[in-house]
């Protein structure tokens, strides 16, 4: 069933349009490459992934600050697989992981198709929890960035998704209304309950998710938005 009254669609990044996971990994390799770590790439990666997750849940909830973060979920991967690296050497390629992650810019599929179908009808935005610089870069590379009439990020506003602050600073910065506006993301908390919590439309994307949300408008793949747009 189609929404009606909505003018603007306001997207998450990474891990809705922007293939995280893929880019992550292949940032990886490469660093790993230039400071000739011979580790278990396949390995590090099962134990980083969740770690790296929960680390960005610490982060939204205002546990941990960003350097933090950037520094535990790497030492954090390190020790669980056994593999001793220096502090030093965990810095700097934290620094190099911010740095390249930005040169891999895969998109999930049907990105592209379903901007190029909302674009003449809405106007489009992007909210991220993501770093400034770091998002900014990966809308820039991944040649998306002319769909979108603003992005807003948590650095900018000072506050995380789901925190309300967040979504009415996008909104205002839109000049659109909560009535006219749905929110599309991936993390049910700060993205769908985020977004239900100041009354705003909001549409899952997660095919992963085997959690029943009943009563939530949910699409397991991006070219299922026209379903409801």
């Amino acid at each position: 069933m189609k929404l009606k009254g909505i003018t603007d669609v306001f997207f998450d990044l990474d891990h809705t349009l922007w293939d995280f996971d893929r880019n992550s990994a292949l940032t990886f390799q490469k660093i790993f490459k230039i400071n000739n770590l011979n580790v278990d790439y396949n390995k590090f990666l099962r134990e980083y992934v969740p770690i790296n997750q929960n680390y960005w849940k610490l982060f939204r909830e205002g546990k941990v600050e960003k350097e933090a973060l950037r520094f535990g979920r790497l030492n954090d991967a390190f020790n669980a697989i056994h593999f001793s690296v220096n502090p030093d050497v965990i810095q700097k390629l934290s620094n190099d992981y911010i740095e390249h992650l930005s040169s891999f810019n895969y998109l999930f599929d049907n990105t592209i198709a379903i901007l190029d179908y909302l674009n003449p009808n809405f106007n489009l935005h992007i909210i991220t929890n993501g770093f400034d610089k770091v998002q900014q870069k990966k809308i820039e590379n991944s040649k998306i960035s002319t769909y979108f009439k603003t992005v807003t990020n948590s650095e900018m506003v000072g506050v995380k998704k789901p925190d309300p602050k967040i979504f009415y600073h996008a909104i205002q910065l839109a000049g659109t209304t909560v009535e006219q506006s749905v929110m599309i993301g991936d993390n049910f908390e700060a993205d769908i309950l985020g977004a239900h919590n100041i009354g705003m439309e909001a549409i899952y994307i997660n095919a992963t998710d085997k959690t029943k949300r009943e009563n939530h408008k949910r699409i397991n793949d991006l070219i299922d938005l026209k379903q409801f747009l």
